[in-house]
């Protein structure tokens, strides 16, 4: 069953009578439970794609459905409900509060969830144990390395417990040992947990550790193929 289908997905911007189109005519779907990761390079249209698959953007023109519903028949609150229920966000840039702790830095998304606050501490100690933090639980980012300000991302991503985990570039800010231990954890719990994961990279070595790969070039797709030796890593933390 597919999670994700879009049709003839278009996105354009405006600059007075200058017309960008960022995407033209993309069409493909994500598996339930899979891998998949999208590349190109800068001005493909990678990241637009992502904004408008997180439900962060509007497409122009097309189809876009998630678990079975057309997007476009959802309301703004609704799809806000949708976006922090269904879907885990990971940025390169981390986007974690600098003055907060890595509790409550995880326990951010529940506060827009209908999950009773008593139960916020519990779930937010699980998902940073989970990626390995739970030593840090109240440092600030500013204490913590750079690898494990993105384990933390992950750990805020999986608080509502998501159906789908999008991870724009996320080791983009990181050097190879910590960007091969985020790698593995995603991994993790995309076999492990059956968790879909859909990865914006630049990086072919990163890009191998999904099942597919789509390449975007110029907005449209140019490829696809599936990934027959996957890469694995293996993060030092997990016992």
């Amino acid at each position: 069953m597919n999670i994700i289908e879009v049709k003839d997905l278009k996105k354009s911007y405006h600059d007075g009578e200058t017309e960008t189109k960022a995407l033209d005519g993309v069409t493909f779907s994500v598996r339930k439970g899979e891998f998949l990761a999208i590349m190109g390079p800068s001005g493909s249209g990678k990241s637009t794609l992502l904004h408008v698959l997180g439900m962060l953007d509007d497409a122009t023109s097309g189809k876009f459905i998630f678990d079975g519903k057309d997007i476009g028949s959802y309301s703004r609150d609704e799809l806000a409900a949708l976006r922090n229920n269904k879907v885990g966000f990971v940025f390169q840039s981390f986007n974690l509060l600098p003055r907060t702790s890595v509790l409550e830095n995880a326990k951010l998304p529940l506060v827009y969830s209908d999950i009773p606050e008593h139960e916020w501490d519990a779930r937010a100690r699980k998902v940073v144990e989970a990626v390995g933090l739970g030593h840090r639980l109240f440092h600030q980012p500013s204490e913590l390395s750079g690898g494990e300000k993105q384990r933390l991302a992950i750990a805020r991503a999986l608080i509502n417990d998501p159906d789908i985990i999008y991870a724009d570039e996320p080791t983009g800010n990181l050097d190879s040992k910590s960007g091969k231990n985020i790698m593995s954890i995603l991994q993790r719990l995309n076999e492990q947990e059956g968790r879909t994961v859909v990865l914006i990279t630049h990086e072919t070595s990163t890009a191998e550790h999904a099942e597919r790969i789509i390449r975007l070039m110029d907005g449209v797709i140019d490829s696809e193929e599936l990934v027959e030796h996957r890469m694995t890593a293996d993060a030092e933390y997990i016992k």
